[in-house]
């Protein structure tokens, strides 16, 4: 049977592992993953999501405050990211072969609005009437975490987003100390994908190439072997377990 659907937040269609589907990506995100320069993507994110966050009539010292704030929370969670890879413990996988890249209600999350993500947490701003905290602080309580992490939540006495709306820090804390650059260890890393792609071998039709999986197993944005997720020793190590693993045959024939 084939199926799929639309994720909202980075356009594409998603593959799911019953069947091939076109995998489609905006061209100004697919030239991000072909040509990826590190500091360069940094610095576009966090410019992007200063103007996402930061109220547009917030000017001078204000508006200098609320970015420093905001580079702080970068100093504390990592750079800002696109989307999270799907082995991630932010998410919860609603089921085999329907991929969740961001959180949100389809990845265990209620309550979520006008967010940005980090590699190790996001920032979300509900409106304070809409009880955004009790909803996200319910959802982080039952959202199965692996053992090798835990999340937290907290409020932040900070006027992001708009009037009315509060802002709500939710951060991912891991057990053993990140790589340079709040990377994930490799250690965390590969055992979390396995956890999440060996299952879907029940419902596959057929296997897909690192180059078709590269954004859902790395994050994005994304190099050949890395983001802002993985290293480059990290990202190299993932993908030569995952290409084993589909040369095994356990999806199905290769789709190239």
């Amino acid at each position: 049977m084939i199926a799929s659907f639309h994720d909202e937040f980075s356009s594409c269609t998603i593959l799911t592992s019953c069947a091939r589907h076109d995998f489609i990506v905006h061209e100004a995100a697919w030239s991000r993953f072909v040509a990826f320069r590190v500091q360069e993507a940094i610095e576009e994110n966090f410019e992007r999501a200063k103007r996402k966050m930061i109220p547009h009539n917030f000017i001078g010292d204000k508006r200098r405050e609320l970015t420093e704030h905001l580079r702080t929370l970068t100093d504390r969670l990592g750079p800002v990211v696109d989307s999270y890879p799907i082995w991630h413990p932010l998410l919860v996988q609603p089921r085999p072969g329907i991929p969740s890249t961001h959180p949100c209600e389809r990845s265990g999350w209620n309550g979520l609005d006008h967010t940005i993500y980090f590699v190790n947490g996001f920032l979300t701003c509900p409106y304070d009437g809409a009880g955004g905290f009790e909803r996200v602080q319910k959802s982080a309580n039952e959202i199965s975490v692996p053992p090798c992490a835990g999340i937290d939540v907290e409020v932040i006495d900070q006027p992001y987003y708009a009037p009315g709306t509060i802002a709500i820090l939710v951060s991912c804390n891991w057990d053993i100390p990140l790589d340079e650059g709040y990377m994930v260890p490799k250690s965390r890393a590969v055992p979390l994908m396995l956890e999440a792609v060996v299952p879907t071998w029940r419902r596959s039709e057929v296997g897909e190439t690192w180059e078709t999986m590269r954004p859902y197993l790395l994050g994005t944005p994304n190099g050949a072997r890395s983001s802002f997720f993985v290293s480059q020793e990290t990202g190299l190590s993932l993908k030569k377990v995952y290409e084993m693993i589909v040369a095994s045959g356990m999806y199905g024939p290769v789709y190239v």
